[in-house]
């Protein structure tokens, strides 16, 4: 019987290599896996490049990370918003590397990685620093650039219910990048607010399949509200 649940983060993280490429979702701290973030830490990894929205703020979830000083690379849209301190301080004093890549051209890239797509073409970047050294090809009179797609070694997301094969179901906004990080990794790792038994979902409000996901943890949640769609006695 097929049951990808285990009992603790620390299982939950093991084996994440040092070097990895490590997909974190969330957009700022909606949707952020915190827990398997903490794991991360105390798993010990270092050397990690970091595909995210954006490079944390403050200094827990993701910017706890990078302060822990086990991130080398970060590949994100927003290095800099309200209270990212810590990468502030890491990139002026030479400490991390950063890629920034549009957002709509950073989901592109990491939904192509999923679906086994090698590269696309964008018009998003023609003429601008982000495209020095990038392909460019003519269509229709327009110019566009070659992005890659972007796959990872793992992906931490966060779901709001789960089966014990894998099947994630998300919360209103807390869906952003985790559904398609969730694809785009060798090993995709789950931290849900919720679990039930297999055909405890809707199948229509299924967005991950099982067959993308390879471990989920259990993190309850009880201060966010139930969606509608999940089922009344799962709620």
């Amino acid at each position: 019987m097929i049951n990808k649940q285990v009992g603790t983060t620390a299982e939950a993280l093991s084996g994440i290599a040092d070097g990895s490429v490590v997909m974190i979702g969330g957009f700022g701290s909606v949707g952020q896996p915190d827990a398997l973030i903490e794991a991360l830490i105390e798993q010990g990894a270092r050397d990690l490049t970091v595909v995210a929205n954006n490079a944390g703020a403050g200094r827990v979830g993701l910017a706890k990370l990078l302060d822990a000083g086990r991130v080398r690379r970060i590949i994100c849209s927003y290095p800099r918003s309200s209270g990212s301190v810590v990468f502030e301080d890491l990139f002026r004093a030479g400490l991390l590397e950063l890629e920034i890549v549009p957002q709509g051209t950073l989901a592109e890239r990491i939904r192509a990685a999923g679906a086994g797509i090698a590269g696309f073409y964008t018009p998003t970047t023609v003429g601008t620093i982000l495209a020095k050294g990038k392909e460019t090809r003519e269509f229709s009179g327009r110019l566009y650039v070659l992005e890659q797609a972007l796959g990872a070694d793992v992906a931490l997301i966060q779901a709001w219910r789960t089966d014990r094969i894998g099947n994630c179901v998300y919360r209103e906004t807390g869906r952003n990048f985790n559904a398609v990080m969730a694809t785009a990794a060798r090993t995709t790792i789950v931290q849900t607010c919720g679990m039930t038994e297999v055909g405890g979902l809707d199948p229509e409000a299924i967005v991950t399949p099982g067959i993308f996901v390879h471990r989920v943890v259990h993190i309850p949640d009880g201060e966010a509200a139930a969606p509608a769609h999940l089922k009344k006695e799962e709620v």
